[in-house]
């Protein structure tokens, strides 16, 4: 069976691979919780002091998979679902070690969200980073509102929530949602080159550094993420978002009743 998140040590360096290319690496249940689990031993681990999260195939990850969006594993409801979801993002993002991200292709939704919570992006030129939960009736909801205006500004990060649409990568360079864009056939080179830059570096430096400089937005980006958390859940419940959902399944544009 393959390993849908694959983790390897290079010295002080982290690596976690995304290992669903056939779906471009969108997430079911399983994938989810593997990656959290490899996330958090990377993250408690006195062997490593920065982390590279990078992806097999094409994309980085395209969200949540389509074929299980609603689905929820442990029969639990939308706020838990979602709540445990968030803290995934917060850890990352309040952790003491640097995460870098290597993107490619398809960064989307919650894969979007992903990238947003490592501290450095880099990326390819085939890049294309989306907020498109509107189109299915819904919002980002972890954290992907509060990380992108941080980045980019609220006007910027209204344009991308309002309207799903995807930038490519030379516009998130130019906004600030990526800090590097390089060939296709340089990402992985480039994206190693500074992810080892940074693991070199004193551990609790490194640690106080990305405390320091969290302080400015990190506070503001909690308690955000918490309204996102109480607005999805109100969203799962409406008539708008069944309509949404129906729409897709038939392929058809919605109809939309503001209930």
């Amino acid at each position: 069976m393959t390993e849908l998140v694959l983790s390897e040590r290079e010295g002080a360096l982290r690596i976690l691979t995304l290992n669903r290319p056939g779906r471009h690496n969108a997430m079911d249940d399983a994938m989810s919780a593997l990656f959290q689990r490899r996330l958090g031993e990377a993250l408690e681990e006195s062997e490593s002091s920065a982390i590279l999260i990078r992806a097999a195939g094409k994309s980085f990850c395209s969200g949540r998979d389509t074929n299980v969006l609603g689905h929820r594993a442990r029969d639990e409801s939308d706020f838990h679902f979602v709540r445990r979801h968030q803290e995934g993002r917060l850890r990352m993002q309040e952790s003491t070690k640097p995460i870098i991200a290597a993107l490619k292709g398809g960064a989307i939704g919650g894969g979007c969200e992903l990238a947003l919570a490592a501290d450095i992006r880099v990326s390819d030129t085939t890049l294309k980073l989306a907020l498109p939960e509107i189109l299915y009736g819904v919002l980002p909801d972890t954290g992907g509102t509060q990380m992108m205006t941080a980045l980019i500004g609220p006007s910027r990060t209204k344009y991308m929530v309002m309207t799903g649409r995807p930038i490519d990568a030379p516009t998130a360079l130019e906004w600030g949602a990526v800090d590097f864009v390089v060939a296709r056939e340089e990402l992985d080179d480039r994206a190693l080159e500074i992810a080892r830059d940074i693991a070199a570096r004193p551990p609790i430096n490194l640690a106080m550094a990305k405390e320091m400089v969290n302080l400015m937005h990190g506070p503001t980006i909690r308690t955000g993420t918490r309204a996102e958390l109480y607005a999805q859940s109100y969203l799962f419940k409406t008539e708008d978002y069944q309509e949404a959902r129906a729409a897709h399944r038939e392929k058809r544009a919605p109809s939309y009743k503001g209930k």
